[in-house]
This record gives structure tokens, sequence and C-alpha cells, in this order.
């Protein structure tokens, strides 16, 4: 269950990188196709400010999940993991409700999943 958890918060916060990556560095190409049908093209140049801010943030929910495998102390590795899953899952919902329903599940479903098998494991 321990080798679970571990790679399912590895794979949110290699996702989360990804996001970094798109938003920061590659808004008008790779941001173009990931929302297609989402925001209109004319308007990926003039946010791309606003996408590498949002990139940022995204990099910090990497960090903190990546933080956490570097923290020897078991409970205090939960608590980390527990913590920045959470930010990720209010993230995903907030941007389910309030931009696509997609974001939901691409982003705020791998992290309940991983919430769920860092909790399980720390029962056992």
């Amino acid at each position: 269950m321990q080798t679970l958890s571990t790679i399912l918060v590895a794979l949110v916060a290699l996702e989360h990188l990804y996001i970094l990556y798109m938003e920061m560095f590659a808004w008008e190409t790779l941001g173009k196709k990931t929302f297609k049908g989402s925001l209109p093209n004319e308007l990926f140049k003039p946010t791309k400010k606003l996408a590498a801010n949002q990139g940022l943030y995204n990099g910090f929910l990497a960090a903190g999940l990546i933080w956490s495998f570097f923290i020897e102390n078991p409970e205090w590795q939960k608590n980390i993991q527990l913590f920045f899953l959470g930010c990720v899952i209010v993230a995903g919902i907030y941007g389910a409700l309030s931009a696509s329903r997609k974001i939901f599940f691409v982003q705020a479903l791998p992290a309940i999943l991983a919430l769920t098998f860092v909790l399980i494991n720390s029962k056992i």
C-alpha cells in the first residue's frame, strides 16, 4: 500500500509540474491545444502573464508534494501530503465549478485517490 500511495502522490506532483510548464512556458502552443474550445485563440496572447501566474502556483503544489518525499518523520510526511493534496482537490473542484467540469477529473480526482491511499496507508 505504501508503494501505491507514493506512486499516486508522485503522479499528482508530476501533473502539476506539467501544468507549471504548460502555463508558464507553453501557454500559446500547448495551452491552446489543452484548452481548445474553452478559450478563444485570440485570448492566449493577452492572458499569457495570467497563465504564468497560475503555473507558478501549480509549481508550488508540486514542490510541496515533492518535498514530502524528503521528510523522514512519517507523521509529518503524511500531514504535508494531506495538506498539499487537499489544496489540489480544492483547486480542482473550484476549477470544475468555474471553468470546466473536465478539471475535476483531470486534477481533483487523481488527488482524491492519492489522498485516500495516504489515509489508508497511515491506518495500516
